[in-house]
């Protein structure tokens, strides 16, 4: 389970090396994770909000990217000579580190601690200007020393003596000759003789050209001058040598200030990369804290157009340790854990994040999510086997510091199983005393959730004129899936409403409107009869259980979904005794829901036993009303 991936929190941090303008930094802040410590979570978020105030009112920064500059350093240490680019590296770098130290003495009057890393650069003025007066355009420069300088003008008048021989034999010889000019061939001056007169130039054959008709020869007169030539350049590039060496001992002398420099430049580019991403993002510093508290007022997703997406509202903490979002298809409720999950990890990173002041938000341990149908052709995984997966992986890692988020919790299987399994992982979810999230479309969740002391419901909104979702987040109340209604407003046949409303309720015929579709109370088939039941069979139950039920109420039991009469009401355990299919049992009433209560389906003298008892019983009990018989007995059965 990568809830980096999962959550998008990959596509923030790569959003955020990419501001970056050092490879090693690069590399650093795409492996980003959240700190488990509260001060170092509180110092990381100082330190991007100091960045960002530098940045807005001094402009960007003077970081350079460095590259291989580390490389570099390295090989001074080991022998080898730094050719003239890597030491305008060098160089180069030195001279950002000045700029860098300006640029922190100005931010000095912002009262930030991190101007102080001004005061930890050195400056290398020695190194620094030998660099920069032996080395011109990545070339060693004529003055880097005298003995580089008299060569070198040797060179040149060397050259110039040879092409003055050359075109004293060029006017005498031009008829032979395929050029009227003076070319060089493999590092020697030349005259391109035709092929015909090859034998009447006296000289050495150097090269030919690619068709064969031109023979370039170092003519015989010149050789001396030519010889003197080469052994010029030897002593330049010995003394270019000699310049290089020395150089390259003097940075292996500052290699460790070097260094720290770079580490110090590194810090720099690691703190206004994180300033840039706020700025970018018009996010701001948001209080860290341990309490079970965690508020998001005005919140983005960080990935979304900031004018398109609808800011977020959420809260949870204190007592409420759960949230359970209903809604329609689309209307953002994956979108809303994603962004809850993702503004947590970011923040808990040391970064700003995108919401409205009075936001806060709470430490957690780890953010464990299930999010997706996970679906995997290579684990052969289908979206039920691939969510329970992530569940089980969950419970392993799940404590009561833990942010868990759950999205469509216990779908992709049988609708009944699925509900059971949900409402058990949300209870297990609240036995660990985690803050927790969950989307889902099961109505007996909602009820779960209304039920269970810290638990609360939240829908998100949904316009019915237009047929659009708000993405809006309204918590305390839950919300309907609304396939019915938006099913009816597009036109959908009204006889498969009916239909389609009876599968899903049990309800058809007369008169109950229901998400604006007009559909009927199924009417109940029952017997009967004058003779009433026994006193102590009928109660009401306490409200304090929540929904009332009375004896004769039709009821359904899930998450099988049996239809069941209530037998005994509520005791002080929450149970009830429910008669289903002739078998009386003992059910919890947070699984019990009312189909058509006992007034609507009885008359108020109604007889319950001709329901509940066996005709041995009645019969017994009508005997004795009429005459004493001590071989009459009622069998009572034993409790549940």
């Amino acid at each position: 389970m990568n809830t980096n991936n999962t959550l998008e929190f990959n596509f923030i941090l790569e959003k955020l090396a990419s501001l970056a303008l050092s490879q090693n930094v690069k590399e650093k802040l795409l492996l980003l994770q959240p700190v488990l410590s509260e001060r170092e979570c509180k110092d990381r978020i100082q330190e991007t909000s100091e960045g960002l105030k530098i940045l807005e009112s001094l402009g960007n920064p003077p970081i350079p990217s460095m590259t291989e500059l580390d490389k570099i350093l390295d090989l001074s240490t080991k022998g080898s000579v730094l050719i003239p680019e890597q030491l305008t590296t060098v160089c180069s770098f030195i001279a950002s580190c000045k700029r860098m130290i300006n640029y922190l003495k100005k931010a000095e009057i912002l009262n930030v601690s991190i101007a102080s890393y001004g005061k930890a650069f050195y400056t290398h003025e020695m190194l620094f200007e030998e660099i920069n007066r032996s080395i011109r355009n990545d070339m060693v420069e004529d003055n880097a020393s005298s003995v580089l300088c008299n060569t070198r003008r040797k060179i040149e008048n060397a050259k110039a003596s040879i092409k003055l021989k050359l075109e004293s034999i060029l006017r005498s010889k031009k008829e032979y000759l395929a050029d009227g000019y003076v070319v060089t061939r493999n590092g020697k001056f030349v005259l391109p003789v035709k092929k015909e007169y090859k034998n009447q130039v006296n000289g050495t054959v150097i090269d030919t050209s690619n068709t064969g008709s031109t023979c370039f020869i170092e003519p015989s007169a010149i050789r001396k001058f030519q010889d003197e030539l080469t052994c010029l350049e030897i002593d330049e590039d010995n003394e270019v040598r000699k310049i290089l060496y020395t150089l390259t001992a003097l940075v292996e002398s500052y290699v460790s200030e070097l260094k720290i420099n770079m580490e110090c430049m590194e810090k720099l580019d690691y703190i206004f990369a994180k300033a840039k991403l706020s700025m970018e993002m018009k996010a701001i510093p948001v209080p860290i804290t341990t309490e079970r508290k965690f508020i998001i007022k005005q919140g983005r997703h960080p990935l979304l157009n900031s004018k398109l997406c609808v800011p977020l509202d959420f809260e949870i903490g204190g007592e409420i340790s759960g949230v359970v979002i209903t809604g329609p298809n689309t209307g953002g409720k994956t979108v809303t854990l994603k962004t809850v999950g993702l503004l947590s990890l970011m923040a808990q990173s040391g970064l700003h994040v995108p919401v409205a002041q009075g936001s806060v938000f709470c430490m957690f341990s780890n953010v464990l999510c299930d999010i997706g149908d996970g679906q995997s052709i290579e684990e052969n995984l289908s979206t039920f086997s691939a969510h329970i997966t992530n569940i089980i992986d969950i419970l392993k890692n799940v404590s009561n510091e833990s942010h868990v988020l759950l999205d469509e919790v216990g779908s992709g299987t049988d609708p009944a199983e699925g509900m059971g399994i949900a409402v058990s992982i949300l209870a297990e979810l609240k036995q660990r005393d985690c803050i927790f999230l969950a989307t889902t479309h099961y109505p007996e969740i909602k009820d779960f959730a209304k039920n269970t002391q810290g638990l609360i419901n939240a829908r998100m909104e949904f316009d019915r004129e237009s047929l659009q979702p708000l993405y809006k987040l309204q918590i305390g109340e839950a919300g309907e899936s609304c396939a019915l209604y938006i099913a009816q407003r597009l036109g959908f046949p009204s006889h498969m409403l009916v239909r389609a409303e009876k599968e899903a309720y049990n309800k058809v015929s007369v008169v109950k409107e229901h998400s604006s579709i007009i559909i009927k109370e199924e009417k109940k088939e029952n017997t009967v009869s004058t003779n009433k039941i026994k006193p102590d069979i009928i109660k009401t139950t306490k409200p304090l259980h929540g929904e009332s039920f009375n004896v004769g109420d039709s009821v359904r039991v899930f998450p099988q979904k049996d239809i069941g009469i209530i037998y005994k009401t509520i005791d002080e355990k929450g149970n009830l005794i429910v008669q289903i299919k002739g078998e009386k049992q003992s059910i919890n009433h947070k699984r019990i829901k009312l189909i058509t209560p006992a007034s609507q389906l009885y008359p108020e003298d109604y007889d319950f036993s001709i329901i509940f008892d066996t005709v041995e019983n009645r019969k017994a009990r009508h005997d004795m009303g009429r005459k004493y018989d001590p071989s009459l007995e009622v069998k009572c059965e034993d409790e549940i």
